[in-house]
């Protein structure tokens, strides 16, 4: 339940980054929409405490930037990053989410964001101590029994991932990370997950108002395409990498106008995954798409085709097969589970908010 993931959780990043940063999804989501599409885009994977994953480390990564810029982190740290409380948060901490973050995106910190991804760590440590402490303070108790079971499926999962046992254990030795840390660590999970189910217990109603006004004001949500795309991505970042990459896209352009099978075009030339489907994206919606794509995927008409395409992605041209207005009879269900996960979602923010503004804090670099 709880999504600022732990230690425990940066853990689990060991192989697989299972612990991810909460991913409000559209609520007409569905496994059509979510196939591998031109406008897909990779959510950030989390890490402890809140989100910054190796997705951060990634050229162009969009992180959230505070308004004014990460005070300096000094290239000497403490032995002790942080207080709260009183209780020390030792820099190994730190040390071990960074190089478990680095191992995960293959490259180091780049130096012109190592203020911004360690202050975001440090805070997400914090706010993960924060938690520790109430969940101590407030009596919550974790059995030998319920932190054997918990743990051993998590590393039964990551073993599963890295089957041989001296790969495996070299991956922990790598990330700084050993299985008693991992159960410890684990355990203090089990704990703050027991406090916010207790916190946030009862269920927030979403009424019928609600849902005719999410559905009002987000009309893109519920109109949907049903689109096939032949996508040719350039070989290179160069000019002419891209300029080939337009002209063959053109010369199958041609080839559509002129009555070729679009479905064979698409499995012979579309570099997408969906090639082998003919091109087919199934049903999805504006919203689900790059502008770019999503513009002018939905001028068209079915059974037209498109002119190129230009997105991020490469080159296109999208066929449009059927178009569906979901009503809001039909949507109703959906929108109202995705409320009332995003209301479950507020309170449990402003629950960890409150637990971390009632904390006495101390930054010590």
């Amino acid at each position: 339940m709880l999504n600022a993931r732990s230690g425990a959780a940066a853990a689990l990043i060991l192989l697989t980054c299972a612990a991810s940063a909460c991913n409000n999804k559209s609520p007409t989501s569905n496994k059509a929409t979510d196939k591998p599409a031109p406008a897909s885009s990779t959510p950030a994977t989390g890490t402890a405490a809140g989100g910054v994953g190796a997705a951060a480390l990634q050229p162009g990564a969009a992180a959230a930037k505070p308004p004014d810029p990460p005070k300096p982190v000094p290239e000497t740290i403490p032995p002790v990053i942080a207080r709260v409380n009183g209780e020390g948060i030792p820099k190994t901490d730190l040390d071990r989410m960074i190089k478990q973050m680095e191992v995960q995106a293959g490259q180091p910190v780049p130096k012109e964001r190592r203020d911004e991804i360690y202050r975001a760590i440090l805070d997400q440590l914090v706010t993960y101590n924060a938690l520790v402490q109430e969940s101590r303070a407030r009596g919550i108790k974790v059995t030998d029994a319920e932190a054997k079971q918990v743990s051993d499926a998590r590393i039964a999962e990551l073993r599963k991932q890295i089957p041989e046992p001296k790969a495996f254990n070299a991956a922990l030795v790598q990330r700084n990370m050993t299985l008693e840390r991992l159960r410890a660590d684990i355990r203090k999970d089990i704990a703050i997950n027991k406090m916010m189910e207790a916190e946030l217990a009862g269920v927030v109603p979403v009424t019928d108002a609600q849902i005719k006004e999410f559905y009002d004001k987000n009309p893109n949500e519920f109109s949907g395409l049903r689109a096939s795309h032949i996508l040719i991505k350039p070989e290179g970042f160069d000019e002419a990498s891209k300029k080939k990459a337009k002209d063959a896209i053109e010369d199958v352009l041609k080839q559509v106008r002129g009555g070729a099978d679009f479905a064979e075009l698409a499995r012979k030339h579309s570099s997408d995954g969906s090639a082998q489907q003919g091109g087919d994206l199934g049903f999805f919606t504006k919203g689900s798409m790059v502008p770019a794509f999503s513009d002018a995927a939905f001028k068209l008409q079915p059974g037209q085709v498109s002119d190129v395409v230009e997105t991020q992605f490469g080159y296109h041209i999208i066929k449009a097969a059927e178009r569906k207005d979901i009503p809001i009879a039909e949507a109703t269900d959906k929108i109202r589970q995705f409320l009332a996960k995003q209301h479950m979602e507020e309170r449990q923010q402003a629950f960890v908010a409150q637990v971390k503004s009632k904390s006495k804090i101390e930054v010590l670099f």
